[in-house]
């Protein structure tokens, strides 16, 4: 048993503008497993979360619903919490960032970063609303798409044709708010210059606090000067003023990450707490942060030199996951394509979607898939065939032959004794969140138990006249390995565990307690701690989410579309268009934008740079070292981002998602498609 540590946990704040589904779910869970493992061990573990309640979708969306965003904000807290405690999740607090104490907590930050000469102001311009009179983000902008003429695009990329583009090159943009035209306008913002972190923000990266993939990528970043992080929104909006400002809030990813720590004070608040030693950047305490692989710029880069600024300790540990796909089409809210807890709830057992996870999250960033079939395979053979099955299979004889009683000693103690010896291992893997590796350990200690009960038959001997002691110390010793296994699985199916406690009558609470097994101890009757999961439950799930998941369907089994062509050209205008294989040697997010990722592509030889609008797509890890075709002659733009040298080719469907082109295997980067 290791020293008693002090540990804050949390996960990334689900935004409060619509309701929980099964992505969100994933990270929670896996939060709160590692959260229940850790008090399982015996360590002071607190788990502090909240709702990321500001921002210009917020506003708009309580406006369209009558509703002050206070109101809208809050009640969509209650609803979340009810979804996170069906779900079992053990969080200690779960608040807002548009709480008091966040406030505080924001204005401290700020503050320190004042001090420390890291904010500065400059005047730029952005498209505004007329109508409104607000000042417009990029996903509020659409119009034809510059390059292709597609209708109904973002301000930033085409959806159509893949292409990028500032939103000031849109034809005929208009704002998603009013449908005015919009107007550019100057204004004043904050910025943070986050390059003087640099050297700090280096070394933490190297410091062991990252998963290596994420480490290496954020070593790329540091190769130009870090860019300034504007921290400004302009009313009308719904957040926190900016300290000494009528009309200027800070921008939700500054307060965000903050409500953590303001979450993290009402506990402190509420329990008797000493925050400030919590704080300390010389502390003995552990913070570590769960979150999506989409996020980690703003958690590995911006929030650590905020915390600098403000001399409060730095994350110990900070845990990027893949995302969620649905029979293998990726989850989206802005499509549509997502199963919301609560349908999840009214059908199926929260315990069968912890397992399930469980044993498919590692310590890397892999996507994880819910496949239906499989999901419903692995739940009722893993837990209900042969978990539950060994208690079901043992309790019945132990009232018969016993009075509820266990025998006072195993028949095979060594047996016990491989089990207890497995401890440590799966210990390890539950502290370095490779839960599938656990999960698959225990499986396995699971098939032997059952195998030992198969070999010796109580149900033949419990005919055979005499043999009723026997009977008691097999069943006796099929017990205990299932109190064994199922006290290793408490924090990934606690309710399951609260109801293995009752019939057992034992706590399954403290992780390091399965040497000493139950013996001459009195057991409750058996009842059924899980039903198999049948096909109708998952078809009403899917039944009741139908609208929800056409799009994740359509995109693995498409119906015969009308295909529409563009206007012909003449042959020499095609061949001017110069094909070349390229390898992607480096993929990267773009700051500051939701739709484009940065290829640095070899043309074996010269290198490019090229934006495309991919993102949410692809995971750029899954990227590098890819073949693909690119424009090679089309003449190099200039965003806001950098300069784009080429366009990568990809094909889709009506705006639907983009599938990048790749040449056959034995393909060579530079050669001439022809």
């Amino acid at each position: 048993m290791t020293a008693k540590r002090r540990i804050l946990v949390t996960a990334a704040l689900p935004y409060a503008n619509g309701s929980i589904h099964l992505g969100h779910m994933l990270e929670y869970i896996q939060t709160d497993i590692w959260a229940r493992f850790q008090r399982a061990r015996g360590h002071e573990v607190w788990f502090a979360w909240a709702d990321d309640a500001h921002g210009t979708p917020i506003m708009l969306h309580a406006d369209k619903q009558g509703l002050a965003p206070q109101d809208l904000v809050e009640a969509m807290r209650a609803e979340h919490e009810r979804d996170f405690l069906d779900f079992g999740l053990s969080h200690d607090n779960f608040s807002s960032t548009h709480s008091e104490p966040n406030r505080v907590m924001v204005e401290r930050v700020w503050q320190g970063l004042v001090n420390s000469g890291a904010v500065t102001t400059r005047t730029i311009e952005q498209f505004f609303d007329p109508e409104r009179a607000m000042f417009l983000p990029d996903r509020f902008i659409r119009g034809h798409c510059p390059k292709c003429g597609a209708a109904d695009q973002y301000g930033d990329s085409c959806e159509s044709c893949g292409a990028t583009y500032e939103p000031t090159e849109l034809v005929e943009p208009r704002s998603m708010v009013s449908g005015a035209t919009p107007v550019m306008k100057k204004t004043d913002h904050y910025f943070v210059t986050l390059d003087q972190f640099r050297d700090s923000l280096k070394d933490w990266v190297r410091s062991g606090t990252l998963q290596d993939e994420v480490a290496n990528k954020l070593q790329e970043w540091f190769g130009d000067r870090l860019r300034d992080w504007d921290v400004t929104r302009d009313a009308p909006y719904f957040g926190f003023l900016i300290p000494g400002e009528t009309d200027k809030y800070f921008y939700v990813w500054l307060d965000a990450p903050v409500g953590y720590l303001g979450s993290f004070s009402e506990i402190c608040e509420r329990e008797g707490l000493d925050l400030e030693d919590w704080l300390k950047p010389d502390t003995d305490t552990e913070m570590h942060h769960f979150i999506g692989k989409d996020i980690i710029y703003f958690h590995c880069l911006f929030w650590p030199a905020m915390l600098e600024a403000a001399g409060i300790r730095r994350p110990t540990g900070v845990y990027a996951h893949g995302f969620l796909t649905v029979n293998g089409a990726k989850m989206s809210k802005s499509r549509g394509t997502f199963i919301k807890a609560r349908t999840w709830l009214d059908e199926l057992h929260p315990d069968y979607l912890r397992y399930y996870f469980a044993a498919k999250l590692g310590t890397g960033l892999a996507d994880i898939d819910l496949n239906f079939e499989d999901f419903r395979a692995r739940v009722n053979a893993d837990l209900v065939g042969k978990l539950v099955n060994i208690a079901s299979r043992s309790a019945g004889f132990i009232h018969k032959f016993g009075q509820g009683r266990l025998a006072a000693e195993l028949p095979d103690p060594a047996l016990y004794q491989r089990f207890v010896d497995e401890h440590e291992a799966i210990a390890a893997d539950f502290e370095q969140r490779n839960f599938q590796m656990a999960v698959r350990r225990i499986m396995r200690l699971a098939d032997d138990a059952n195998r030992y009960i198969d070999e010796h038959k109580p149900w033949v001997m419990a005919k055979e006249g005499g043999r009723e002691k026997e009977v008691l110390a097999v069943c006796t010793q099929g017990i205990n390995l299932f109190k064994v296994m199922m006290t290793w699985l408490a924090p990934v199916i606690p309710a399951t565990a609260a109801a293995a406690e009752t019939f057992l009558a034992t706590s399954l609470k403290d992780f390091d307690s399965i040497g000493q097994p139950l013996l001459d101890h009195r057991i409750e009757p058996f009842k059924p701690l899980l039903k198999r999961v049948e096909d109708e439950q998952v078809e009403r799930v899917i039944a009741a989410s139908r609208e929800n998941l056409e799009a994740a369907e359509s995109s693995a089994a498409s119906p015969p579309r009308e295909l529409k062509l563009a206007e012909e050209i003449a042959f020499p205008a095609f061949a001017a268009v110069d094909l070349r294989v390229a390898r992607i040697v480096n993929a990267e997010l773009v700051e500051g934008a939701d739709k484009l990722l940065r290829l640095e592509l070899d043309l074996g030889g010269p290198k490019r740079q090229v934006f495309a609008g991919i993102r949410g797509h692809y995971d750029p890890a899954d990227l590098v070292g890819r073949l693909t075709v690119m424009v090679a002659n089309l003449a190099p733009r200039k965003m806001r981002f950098g300069i784009s040298e080429g366009m990568v080719l990809a094909a889709s469907h009506d705006g639907g998602r983009p599938w990048l082109l790749s040449p056959d295997s034995g393909a060579e980067p530079g050669m001439k498609i022809s």
